[in-house]
């Protein structure tokens, strides 16, 4: 992977970008200078919040007329999306505001959509399917995880196809993402722990991702444009944060040094597979979500040390590279390598992600069933470092069932 000649490099991201603490102060006169009439996307717990309540009241003090809703529900449904857009379409919003998670952000982007667009959520499935510009998305994300608040992307759940499918586009990546730590104090630990560990699944993904030849159309063909230099930058920062902080975050959430430097890591890994992509992790764990009714963090965190076994012959460099980041001990790149992959293992058991696929819920008989489906997934398999057909897809999803990743290395 790291025998590339040419220099090339691609980022998609938000006009403006806040991070910090206190960051939240600047919804209000943000939002009044790209709109008068926000549609405000939270859950129920979110809008509950005296942090809601207060950015409600700046969104009023800077003459910003609001509409909430407070739907959102996990693994976005599209009967939630149509419940948010009815009553919206009348009170015609003319900048949508996400307070939330990664469900939160999806909604709001999907709502955007139909919003402008009309028609039905599915006829925007997949990539570059959104015709042109939506109204203007501001993103508040409070959870340090998805990253969504930089993304081109949104993820519903379709119920009568029985799937997760994306909707990709660069339409659909927020045009302010405010980043403010404070928001995601109230985390408990398992949602700290699930969303650190999708976090760090995004920046390993995007960092081991194909690379492609850096064509000048390359951008113009594809949401997702593989691994490159801008990329690697920020998945690099991602994942050193998230090795630093992660742990510590999870075991006292009032650590907020530890809390602003999962939501740099969450907010830099999505940064970097905005534009990269993410691969076999993130394509197994849709047909596992829908089947175990599982947090998407707790599925692609559980898969990823096994699916970073697999891939581990065509990325060696690459994962000897973040061993060094990390501090891990010298070695040659066969040794650093595996060393990495076992320090993601070792982080995501100290967090207390499920080992396998069968601590996560996963039924024996329902195996084949993902190996399946998960090939469906043409965006996400076409990212992966190393070639994906149903007998590698097999392999990987007995060895996460079975919590048994040497089986893996003689593939």
């Amino acid at each position: 992977m790291s025998e590339n000649p040419i220099l090339f490099g691609a980022a998609r991201l938000p006009r403006a970008i806040l991070f910090g603490r206190g960051q939240r102060g600047a919804i209000g006169s943000t939002s009044a200078r790209v709109g008068r009439r926000a549609l405000l996307v939270t859950d129920e717990r979110q809008a509950a919040q005296p942090e809601f309540a207060a950015i409600l009241a700046d969104l009023q003090a800077h003459g910003v007329e609001t509409q909430v809703f407070d739907g959102v529900i996990p693994d976005l449904p599209i009967s939630a999306i149509d419940a948010c857009v009815a009553p919206a379409r009348d009170f015609a919003p003319d900048v949508v505001i996400a307070v939330g998670g990664g469900s939160a952000m999806d909604l709001a982007k999907v709502a955007a959509v139909l919003l402008t667009h009309g028609g039905q959520v599915s006829d925007y499935y997949g990539e570059f399917a959104v015709p042109g510009p939506v109204l203007p998305l501001i993103a508040v994300p409070t959870t340090a995880g998805t990253g969504s608040e930089v993304t081109p992307v949104a993820v519903i759940s379709d119920e009568s196809r029985g799937t997760k499918i994306g909707i990709a586009s660069p339409y659909l990546i927020p045009q302010v993402a405010i980043c403010d730590p404070e928001l995601t104090a109230s985390c408990p630990p398992g949602l700290t722990a699930v969303s650190g560990a999708d976090a760090l699944t995004h920046a390993i993904e995007s960092f081991t991702t194909a690379r492609r030849p850096a064509d000048a159309m390359l951008t113009e063909e594809h949401v997702f444009i593989g691994k490159n230099v801008l990329s690697d930058h920020f998945a690099k920062l991602a994942v050193a944060n998230l090795f630093k902080y992660l742990e510590r975050a999870w075991r006292d959430g009032s650590d907020m040094e530890a809390r602003e430097g999962v939501m740099l890591a969450s907010l830099t890994a999505g940064c970097a597979f905005g534009t990269a992509g993410t691969a076999a992790a993130h394509a197994l764990q849709y047909p596992i979500g829908n089947l175990t009714h599982t947090a998407h963090g707790a599925g692609v965190a559980a898969l990823m040390p096994f699916v970073m076994q697999y891939n581990r012959p065509a990325c060696a460099e690459a994962f000897a590279e973040l061993a060094t980041l990390i501090g891990l001990p010298d070695g040659s790149v066969e040794e650093r390598s595996q060393a990495f992959i076992e320090a993601v293992a070792d982080l995501m058991a100290a967090i207390r992600i499920p080992a396998s696929l069968a601590e996560l819920g996963l039924a024996e008989d329902q195996q084949e069933y993902v190996a399946e489906h998960s090939l469906k997934s043409a965006r996400l398999i076409k990212n992966n470092p190393r070639p994906l057909d149903l007998d590698a897809m097999r392999a990987i999803t007995h060895a996460a069932y079975s919590g048994e990743r040497q089986q893996l290395t003689a593939i």
